[in-house]
């Protein structure tokens, strides 16, 4: 039997490989997605204080902070029992768009957006956002750049830096926003939606004009029949910073309502000794194993699994394009894999009108930012929408508010299953008979890069005892013992 290794695979956070196993006739047999990096954030946050957390959290991934920190803070909230002032929420709504939109926008032209805009068989140096703006222009490159800086600078107002924020406090938040701040918020806001409407149309004119693109986002290849959540508002609607949790069954009926404090009824985790990332499945299916379909337990997350579990998007620009792709890819729910693309690109504009609603709120300039907590701490649940998926966090202390138990449930975590499932099956149909290629092996990338995977955060499983090497080196700086455990 012959292998094909992937590592590292690309453009992604974290660190990850791919094992391909062909068989005599050179066809793949087993594809595993390996992570073989530990974290280990959850246990070592254990002893510390609870109000720490969303400024540990944030150092997870440099990526995704902004998400760890806000299901963090809400974490908090919960924890003590505090709900945070009017004007607090909307601050921290107002960051977590910001954040929103800057990152799918990130992903789309950086990480996931040149397999379409360069093409999946291009050359792997082209593949990367100099190829994205030889072929879209050098004017859209400029907007890139502009329309990040703009969010990434309403992070900083805000947060106090654009990565690893730390304006989160139980109850509220650590700084009211002045009038001047507020009209540079709006320009921003005013900008992303511009731009996210300009990104919509490339996507149209480069991917959806080009018949074999389609044919790749509508074939089997990536298409994988899986229960979807999401959070969504009172009416349903997609809501990234609060709501309920809802899940979908593959065919696109309710199966799950409920409160993120309820998220042990409904999901839970599998482990495989050869990862160090946990696999989140529906517990009232049951895990049956790497399968799709209605009788298993995996579910997805995620821009199109949120659009799937939901009834739409609460603003109209991005209403209308979430009618679009559905008209256009055939109704609900849409299976594909590769939609996941187009769907970041409608949340995008979601995140970026709902930026422009929230900073012509008057409110926002109140002074009146933090409730202060009272009661004793015990235990807290958070949740977000991270730009991955949906985010919890899960926190128990003593009366003294120190931890003595962190849960993080993280978005790639509950796409772990999805995502293996994916690489596998695109490996199985693209490799025939012992014929690869780059191209080939870039395509069996996309089957994860689609989900924005953050592996980072996502390794939580400790199947085994990691390898260990120690030197010990006297004052003279000479090495004088070598220590060593084996896996």
């Amino acid at each position: 039997m012959k292998k094909i290794t992937i590592n590292p695979i690309t453009r992604l956070e974290g660190h990850g490989k791919i094992e391909i196993f062909l068989n005599d006739e050179g066809d793949c047999e087993r594809a595993y997605l390996q992570i073989p990096e530990l974290r280990g954030f959850e246990k070592f946050c254990e002893g510390r204080p609870a109000e720490e957390m969303p400024r540990i959290t944030t150092m997870i991934c440099g990526v995704c902070p902004t998400a760890h920190h806000m299901a963090s803070t809400k974490a908090l909230d919960d924890l003590w029992k505090v709900e945070p002032t009017p004007t607090a929420k909307k601050i921290r709504e107002v960051m977590y768009n910001a954040f929103q939109a800057e990152d799918h926008i990130l992903h789309f032209f950086f990480l996931g957006g040149p397999d379409f805009v360069v093409g999946p068989q291009a050359p792997a140096a082209e593949r990367n956002i100099l190829g994205v703006i030889a072929r879209a222009g050098m004017e859209a490159g400029g907007k890139v750049i502009e329309v990040r800086k703009r969010l990434r600078n309403v992070l900083r107002l805000i947060g106090g830096k654009p990565v690893m924020p730390s304006c989160g406090l139980p109850g509220g938040v650590s700084k009211a926003i002045s009038e001047e701040e507020r009209q540079t918020i709006i320009e921003a806001a005013d900008y992303a939606v511009e731009f996210s409407r300009f990104a919509l149309g490339l996507f149209d004119a480069i991917v959806l004009k080009n018949k074999e693109y389609v044919d790749l986002v509508t074939g089997d290849v990536y298409q994988h029949r899986t229960y979807y959540m999401g959070l969504v508002d009172e009416n349903n609607k997609v809501n990234f910073y609060d709501g309920a949790i809802r899940v979908v069954d593959p065919g696109g009926k309710e199966f799950a309502r409920f409160k993120v404090q309820q998220y042990l009824d409904h999901i839970r985790e599998h482990v495989e000794p050869w990862t160090y990332m946990k696999f989140s499945y529906l517990k009232n299916v049951g895990w049956k194993g790497f399968v799709d379909g209605e009788k298993s337990g995996v579910f997805r997350v995620a821009p199109l699994a949120r659009l799937n579990a939901s009834d739409g998007m609460a603003t109209p620009l991005a209403q209308e394009a979430y009618e679009r792709m559905y008209e256009v890819l055939g109704g609900k729910p849409v299976h594909s894999t590769l939609a996941f693309h187009w769907a970041r690109l409608i949340e995008a504009l979601y995140a970026s009108e709902r930026l422009s609603e929230l900073a012509r709120d008057p409110e926002l300039t109140s002074p009146d930012v933090r409730n202060i907590p009272t009661a004793i701490p015990k235990e807290g649940v958070g949740v977000v929408e991270a730009p991955r998926g949906t985010l919890i966090h899960h926190y128990q202390t003593d009366e003294r508010g120190i931890l003595t138990g962190v849960s993080l449930l993280v978005a790639t975590q509950n796409n772990a299953a999805a995502i293996c499932m994916s690489v596998e099956k695109a490996a199985r149909s693209l490799i025939k008979k012992g014929k690869v290629s780059d191209g080939i092996l870039n395509m069996i990338e996309m089957a994860f890069r689609a989900y924005d995977p953050c592996f980072a955060c996502a390794t939580h499983s400790l199947p085994g005892r990691m390898p260990l090497k120690v030197n010990v080196y006297d004052s003279k700086g000479d090495l004088i013992r070598k220590l060593k455990r084996d896996e």
